[in-house]
């Protein structure tokens, strides 16, 4: 069986790592078994290794060929949701360990980089900009609050005039710049998560999609070509999970995202365009995001879509987000579109949890995936290997369904995207 080759985009055009794992052959035995090539389940491998477990990780195409493979690059700081939400959502002491956690899971990413040699074009900071008077307004509030709550002194608020010297985007009224934010190659990140956790005796296995797995004392799971029996198994699909886990499915939604790379920028117009080389992002509910490639591309994801199907033509989809941002590069030439699928909850934080006494997972990280997909792997680890309290304070996030399940999630969630999406656009 061959690999599925990864997406054409500027990520897979400037992968740095070779990687050609064989499909799972014949019946074998380990401790853990992990279902997922992104993060999630490179991160979970990796650490058991680092414990001593036996793994056998399975990926049903090539090591990150889903969303880790493909997404903005983003590493933020706190959580997908900003920490007063998460007050009421859990109450403030939950949010305080909340916010620890997201400072660890930024701080994970970096020390795997250092501590592995992952080549993956570390940066560091995100300039998060807002349009309507109502964001813009709350800027201040928020700075404040995580200064005196949280003791987080790493963001502070711009305002126009300062914005103005930072960034040509258009249409911004006010900003944060968080210097505890990082942003990567999120492809050759994934890629350096698989060497290290070769590296490390983790067996992986690409072309090896999982067709069913039977628990019991040793959970047996299934590939269309060899079966595993092992322990505990950890489910990593995210977005992927479709049909193999209908208990943890209806907590998540797939949509799909999109992508575009500028052509190589001349410098004076890269600078211009971001002057400090941060990651960025806008305060609409339905984000644009973007940052410079290391060659000067401008990497912009922006825009949704609820059904399985990607535009016929993803350059144009994207190309006007980005041009009410950067009216400037009407005259640039795109050369790469490409999308992915991800997994949003309906409260936009992630799904953590246990099927039973020996399966677990974890899901639906809704556009934060880089950090907390890679701590997720560590907090796996953690709970497996029997110590269980930072895994159940993401556990223990309120993750309901969708209503109607995974039959009827679909025309709920476009309604309302499409709600919201009118109201960004009205201001």
């Amino acid at each position: 069986m061959q690999n599925e080759p990864h997406v054409n985009s500027w990520y897979a055009a400037t992968a740095n790592t070779e990687l050609d794992l064989p499909p799972l052959e014949g019946r074998s035995q380990c401790d853990v078994c992990v279902i997922g090539g992104g993060y999630t389940g490179l991160s979970t491998a990796l650490h058991l290794r680092q414990r001593g477990y036996r793994v056998t990780l399975l990926e049903a195409n090539r090591i990150g060929w889903g969303a880790s493979g493909r997404n903005g690059g983003h590493v933020a700081t706190g959580q997908r949701v900003d920490q007063e939400t998460l007050e009421k959502l859990v109450g403030l002491e939950r949010a305080r360990q909340l916010w620890q956690l997201g400072l660890e899971a930024v701080d994970l990413v970096c020390r795997l980089i250092n501590e592995h040699g992952i080549d993956c074009e570390l940066k560091q900071g995100n300039l998060h900009v807002a349009s309507k008077r109502a964001d813009i307004a709350a800027l201040p509030g928020e700075v404040e609050h995580l200064r005196k709550v949280y003791g987080y002194d790493g963001i502070r608020y711009i305002d126009r005039a300062e914005l103005a010297g930072m960034t040509s985007a258009h249409g911004f009224g006010g900003a944060t710049l968080d210097s505890g934010a990082r942003h990567l190659h999120p492809l050759n990140f994934a890629l350096g998560l698989a060497r290290a956790a070769l590296d490390a005796g983790a067996q992986l296995h690409e072309s090896s999609r999982v067709l069913s797995y039977r628990e019991g004392d040793k959970v047996l799971v299934k590939t269309a070509r060899g079966e595993v029996e092992a322990d505990y198994l950890v489910l990593g699909c995210n977005g992927y999970l479709d049909k193999l886990e209908p208990r943890a499915a209806g907590r998540i939604m797939p949509i799909n995202n999109y992508m575009l790379a500028t052509e190589p920028l001349p410098e004076d117009l890269a600078r211009r365009l971001i002057r400090d080389d941060t990651s960025m992002s806008d305060s609409q509910f339905v984000i644009n995001y973007w940052k410079l490639s290391a060659d000067n591309r401008l990497l912009f994801g922006g825009g949704e879509s609820y059904t399985r199907r990607f535009p016929a033509d993803i350059k144009g989809f994207v190309r006007k987000y980005m041009l009410r941002i950067y009216p400037e590069l009407a005259d640039t030439r795109i050369d790469y579109g490409w999308g992915g699928t991800l997994a949003i909850t309906l409260k936009r934080m992630p799904d953590f949890g246990r099927l039973g006494p020996n399966v677990f997972y974890a899901h639906g990280f809704s556009g934060h995936g880089v950090p907390t997909a890679t701590q997720a792997g560590e907090l796996l680890a953690e709970v497996i290997s029997g110590t269980a309290e930072r895994f159940d304070v993401m556990a223990s996030v309120p993750a309901p369904r969708f209503p109607g399940g995974t039959l009827l999630r679909w025309p709920g969630l476009v309604a309302g995207m499409l709600f919201y999406s009118l109201r960004d656009r009205l201001g």
